[in-house]
């Protein structure tokens, strides 16, 4: 896979293009983007659980699973959420100003916004700059990536290439995402590109089950955002399908991966974040257990700022496991891992070097292994450390 997080030239899968300018919005860096393609794509959706949802997650959501999708608009610094009829229509102008200037069909348009909750569009300067969004469409997902930006410090993307029986098939992975991020269905934004030929049904499908294990395993702050949206984009246009299992192995697997790097470059880049934390647990007895008490460990509180003071407290992860109902008899098998170094096994505390291990945790990664020792389920969920910038960062934010 190739760049990754960072101002790179990530080439977009054949049949896309996309573009980022200005509107006027924000001061100084690009605030509005587009990805389109000349020919109808495939296009499915995963959004929010978030009950106050934004207006053009209740759009694109209404649109999606489609075949017929050709372009979809993204703003950034209005997240255009409980601005009720008003962000609705707004919403609808700018879907409306993006097919007019394509030819194409309103319908066919599906939308995106982020930023702080509350703020209506300025949807005069948005309508103003379509003209210019169209006009500067390149073949690279940067434009693009830096125009959907909030509080992330690195836009974020990635590409592959994948042999599949029929041929070369490209995936391209763009995101943002620093802050609200506790998502139960994908991030704050996210969009997989491809220009295999795939089913509408066959596209959603493959993104549940994609973004249940890479955007549904990530935490920041625990807050589900209003705007959470996670597309998957087939243009069809390398004229591939996935003609055998192995050929759908390969896909769903390269999917996968593009999906779980976009993850952990969004908890990477949480706010205020110094260090990556991952959780590995193992051994349990259900897929939905393992899930839960993975991301519990990444979403707490005691363990994010002990980690982010390197303070090797193992106290605070056997809790936080407690807590989300995982059961005393895994809790008294399970073993307990901190950079490599055993601190808990079968329910008794092990002796350890203390200053090694916060010597160990001055990493920019840290990693925590839990083996519940009582199934054969597994899951992976990712997270960061909580520093004093997270609360500068979120008190001057709007």
């Amino acid at each position: 896979m190739s760049p990754g997080p960072g101002l790179h030239n990530t080439l977009l899968p054949t049949g896309f293009f996309a573009s980022g300018v200005n509107c006027g919005v924000r001061r100084y860096r690009p605030d509005l983007g587009l990805l389109f393609t000349e020919q109808d794509c495939v296009v499915a959706g995963v959004f929010t659980v978030n009950e106050a949802k934004a207006a053009p997650v209740l759009y694109s959501q209404s649109l999606l699973p489609s075949a017929k999708i050709r372009a979809l608009v993204t703003n950034s610094g209005q997240a255009n959420a409980a601005t009720g009829a008003m962000g609705r229509a707004n919403n609808q102008r700018m879907a409306d100003a993006v097919a007019k200037e394509l030819g194409i069909d309103p319908s066919q348009v599906l939308t995106a916004s982020t930023g702080v909750i509350g703020k209506t569009l300025e949807i005069e300067k948005i309508e103003a700059a379509v003209p210019e969004l169209v006009d500067r469409v390149t073949e690279m997902a940067e434009p693009f990536a830096l125009a959907i930006l909030t509080t992330d410090l690195v836009p974020k993307t990635v590409t592959t290439t994948v042999k599949l029986s029929q041929g070369k098939v490209r995936i391209t992975g763009i995101c943002k995402g620093s802050g609200m991020i506790h998502p139960n269905m994908a991030t704050m934004l996210g969009y997989l590109l491809t220009d295999v030929t795939l089913t509408p049904e066959l596209a959603h499908s493959l993104l549940k089950e994609v973004t249940d294990v890479s955007f549904n395993m990530i935490s920041v702050d625990g807050d589900c955002s209003t705007n959470d949206c996670n597309f998957l984009m087939a243009s069809g246009a390398a004229g591939v399908e996935l003609i055998t299992d192995e050929d759908m192995v390969k896909f769903k697997k390269a999917l996968t991966e593009i999906a779980q790097f976009l993850a952990k470059a969004i908890a990477s880049d949480g706010e205020g974040a110094t260090k990556l934390i991952e959780v590995d647990l193992k051994g349990a007895p259900t897929v939905d257990l393992a899930r839960r008490a993975a991301r519990g460990v990444t979403m707490s509180p005691l363990v994010k700022t002990a980690m982010h003071g390197e303070d090797p407290n193992w106290g605070r992860i056997l809790s936080r496991l407690g807590a989300e109902k995982v059961p005393e008899s895994c809790l008294i098998n399970m073993t307990l891992k901190l950079q490599g170094t055993v601190l808990f096994s079968k329910g008794s505390p092990m002796d350890f070097d203390r200053e090694a291990v916060r010597s160990l945790l001055r990493k920019n990664k840290v990693h925590i292994e839990i083996d519940l020792k009582s199934g054969a389920e597994s899951a992976v969920a990712w997270g960061c450390d909580l520093s004093k910038k997270y609360v500068d960062i979120n008190t001057e934010y709007s």
